[in-house]
C-alpha cells in the first residue's frame, strides 16, 4: 500500500507559478516559546516567498522550540548580516527580477527519510551571468494557521542546500545556458512528508537576490 501511494505522488514544481517579488523571512529564537503563538506576528506581504526559521537558542536542546531549530538559521542570519534575535525578527529582501531568466525548483515524493529536490536556472545563451552565483534550495514544511497555536500560516524551514555556480558549472547549447543541482534532502524527525515542498532563489556575491521560485503540489487524484 505504501509503495503504491509513493508511486502515485506527482512531482511538485514551480512550473506555471507566479515569481515571488520579495523574500519575507521570520526568525524565532528557540528559547522563546511564546513567539510561535504571538498574536503580533507579522503577516507576509502579497507576492512574497515566506520562510520561518527557528534559530538555536542559548538553552540548546532544552529550549522550548529546540525540536525545530536549525543551524541553517544561523547561516541565513549571517548571510543577511543580522545577529541572532532574542525573540522574533522579520526581514524583507527585494527580488529584483531577471529579464530572460527562469528559475525552477522541484521535488519528488518522500522516500526513506529523504526527498529528492532540484534547482535550475535557465538563461538565454548570449547572457553572461555575474558569477559566482549563490543558489539557495530550501525544504520547508507548510503549516496552516492554528498549528501549535500559530496565528499565521508558516513555511517552516526543515533543510537547506547551497550550491555555488560558476561558468564552468554551466550547461549550454544554441538555445539556452543553464545551471542545475539535484540533491537528496534529509527530512528531520517530526516533519510530515505530505506538507513538504521546496523554495529557492539565486543571489550574487553581494547578496542581491535576482530571482526566486516556490513549488506547488498538484491536487491528489482520487483513487
Amino acid at each position: 500500500m505504501a509503495s503504491s501511494q509513493t508511486r502515485s505522488q506527482p512531482v511538485c514544481s514551480s512550473d506555471d507559478q507566479a515569481a515571488p517579488r520579495v523574500l519575507f523571512e521570520r526568525f524565532i529564537n528557540a528559547d522563546c516559546e511564546s513567539c510561535w503563538s504571538d498574536a503580533s506576528t507579522p503577516l507576509a506581504p502579497r507576492g512574497a516567498l515566506t520562510l520561518d526559521w527557528i534559530v538555536p537558542g542559548r538553552q540548546g536542546d532544552e529550549a522550548a522550540l529546540a525540536g525545530a531549530a536549525s543551524r541553517d538559521a544561523l547561516m541565513r542570519l549571517n548571510a543577511l548580516n543580522r545577529d541572532r534575535p532574542d525573540t522574533l525578527r522579520s526581514e524583507e529582501t527585494k527580488v529584483h527580477g531577471w529579464p530572460g531568466a527562469a528559475l525552477r525548483v522541484a521535488h519528488g515524493p518522500a522516500l526513506g527519510g529523504y526527498v529528492g529536490a532540484s534547482i535550475e536556472l535557465t538563461l538565454p545563451p548570449t547572457q553572461q551571468p555575474p558569477t559566482p552565483m549563490q543558489a539557495w534550495l530550501v525544504l520547508v514544511e507548510t503549516l496552516p494557521a492554528g498549528v501549535e497555536g500559530s496565528p499565521v500560516p508558516r513555511n517552516l524551514v526543515r533543510n537547506v542546500f547551497q550550491p555555488t555556480w560558476n561558468m564552468r558549472d554551466a550547461l549550454s547549447n544554441s538555445e539556452r545556458l543553464s545551471f542545475k543541482d539535484i540533491r537528496s534532502l534529509n527530512i528531520p524527525e517530526g516533519a510530515k512528508s505530505e506538507r513538504l515542498r521546496v523554495v529557492g532563489w539565486v543571489q550574487d556575491a553581494t547578496g542581491r537576490v535576482s530571482i526566486a521560485a516556490e513549488s506547488i503540489c498538484p491536487a491528489a487524484e482520487p483513487q
